[in-house]
């Protein structure tokens, strides 16, 4: 009863602790920007497709300055679609790194 729904990706994962994730992923660049209709639809989605597993459905935001903004979002306690957490990420090449930095990054694991 939802009709059409495009949704970017789709990814199956589990977390440490074993728990089934389904990451439905809305892309943007340019002038496009994220939709709130579309962050809904893929969670609908995933109630209906994957209703055994957590959906936690991601959007990513490509901006003009070479940036990527990366957001997660949860149902609240009414059922609303709201963002779980917002990161923003400068895109370098892997050549952009130096040993150095690899093996610091390698440590945190």
């Amino acid at each position: 009863n939802l009709g059409q729904v495009e949704t970017d990706e789709i990814y199956i994962g589990l977390d440490k602790r074993g728990a089934h994730y389904v990451i439905p992923v809305q892309a943007k660049g340019g002038k496009d920007k994220q939709g709130k209709v579309q962050i809904e639809q893929d969670a609908l989605m995933c109630a209906d497709k994957f209703s055994g597993l957590l959906c936690v459905p991601v959007a990513a935001q490509f901006m003009s300055d070479g940036k990527i903004a990366l957001f997660a979002f949860e149902k609240d306690n009414d059922g609303l679609i709201k963002i779980q957490s917002e990161r923003h990420y400068k895109l370098v090449p892997f050549d952009g790194l130096t040993i150095s930095e690899i093996e610091l990054y390698n440590k945190r694991k």
